[in-house]
């Protein structure tokens, strides 16, 4: 019902959206006598600001249209490589000869935003590597007579990806996916080792949720699956795709998240409020763009929300050696051809200090030359693969990782 609410809601919105965008292009039309006024410039920064944070945001664009190696500038072609009912293989072609560049993917997180959040990750490796990234579906655009995906078939998902790309690929998991990418590379390890990436990169990662629980973590581990089920679950309204597909809404996650740091976001608009008065362009900018991406959501189906909240986040069974798959249990100890390398943030809210680097005794097989672990400090949870401090630091460290074990 709530998600109904929300949609009515939203198309109630309309025609008041509507009024504010025809508004602002009359006062902030060169042509306007008053455009210059105090006033004026008030109206027009509260309407702008009306008007974006109204606004639903589509999926957004990578945008990558080129990148430079070697000084040259190059142009990038994205390609759909492999398409599945939930997600596509996506990559970013670099027209020029580079045949001996590492091959990575990138796997992006099913957890309310686009692949997209991961913009600059995929930036940073262009010049260098043959980049891959993993695209999900949006749950509400998934019709509910298709195929179900749950945590299982994200374990299957990547490890096709993987045995795809071939053996000498290097992979990266970014936050949620950092578990299913470590229980598809111990399957691979175990089963078909020549198939095996070369090296895994996780990126502030819930292995194990019990080492610094953040605030994330505890509201998880005091609500029992019932109270998920009842409070968070809801059918794609009518007029979508997916419509009476069970779904966790990404406007409901956006707004926990919101909500764990009310008063910086707050602060945020206030300040882009105060840049459209006064005219200050890029700092606006930089903040516009990162809502617009922030605010972008899809929907998660609900079996793979509710596994997730289930086995990662409540009964740990991971990092006590419980995962099943497919009627398997999962050994993180029969890793021994895959390089890994951890990654945590000083700051980070999400995945506390200690949660990823976890993985580094599970894999107790895998030679001591073969583990790294960085924590970056004064980084926060998004700062690990996002923004200058992942570009000149946290990038060449993965990059350096990846040469020493090709």
């Amino acid at each position: 019902m709530l998600y109904h609410v929300y949609e009515m809601h939203h198309a109630a919105m309309a025609p008041m959206r509507m009024f504010a965008t025809g508004a602002l292009k009359a006062l902030d039309n060169p042509f306007n006598p008053f455009r210059p006024t105090p006033i004026n410039k008030f109206a027009v920064a509260a309407l702008d600001n009306f008007e974006h944070s109204t606004r639903r945001f589509g999926r957004p664009e990578f945008g990558h249209k080129t990148t430079t190696i070697d000084g040259a500038e190059v142009a990038i072609v994205e390609q759909a490589v492999h398409s599945d009912v939930w997600g596509e293989l996506k990559r970013f072609v670099r027209l020029a000869d580079r045949p001996h560049d590492p091959k990575l993917l990138i796997v992006a997180p099913m957890s309310g935003h686009y692949a997209t959040l991961l913009r600059g990750t995929v930036e940073a490796f262009l010049p260098d590597h043959d980049v891959y990234i993993t695209e999900w579906r949006d749950a509400r655009d998934v019709p509910v007579l298709a195929a179900d995906f749950d945590l299982n078939d994200y374990i299957d998902y990547v490890t096709a990806y993987l045995r795809l790309l071939g053996p000498e690929t290097h992979v990266i998991a970014v936050c949620q996916p950092a578990v299913p990418v470590l229980a598809a590379v111990a399957l691979m390890n175990a089963h078909e080792p020549a198939m095996a990436p070369r090296s895994m990169t996780l990126i502030g990662g819930p292995i194990d949720t019990r080492e610094a629980p953040t605030q994330v973590n505890t509201f998880a581990k005091t609500r029992n699956l019932d109270w998920f089920r009842n409070h968070v679950l809801h059918r794609v309204p009518m007029g979508n795709v997916g419509f009476l597909r069970q779904v966790y809404p990404g406007f409901l996650q956006l707004a926990g998240f919101m909500a764990m740091n009310l008063d910086k976001h707050v602060q945020a608009h206030w300040e882009m409020f105060q840049h459209l008065v006064e005219g200050d362009g890029e700092p606006l900018a930089s903040k516009r763009a990162f809502y617009e991406e922030y605010r972008a959501v899809m929907d998660l189906p609900a079996s793979f929300y509710m596994q997730t909240i289930d086995q990662v986040f409540q009964r740990h069974l991971l990092p006590r050696g419980l995962l099943n798959h497919r009627g398997e249990l999962v050994d993180i100890g029969a890793i021994e051809h895959t390089a890994m390398f951890t990654i945590e943030g000083e700051r980070d809210d999400i995945s506390g200090i200690g949660q990823t680097r976890a993985a580094h005794p599970l894999a107790h097989r895998l030679a001591a030359d073969k583990h790294a672990h960085l924590e970056q400090q004064g980084v926060g949870h998004y700062g690990l693969f996002n923004g200058k401090r992942f570009r000149t630091e946290v990038a060449p460290a993965i990059k350096a990782f990846i040469t020493t074990h090709r």
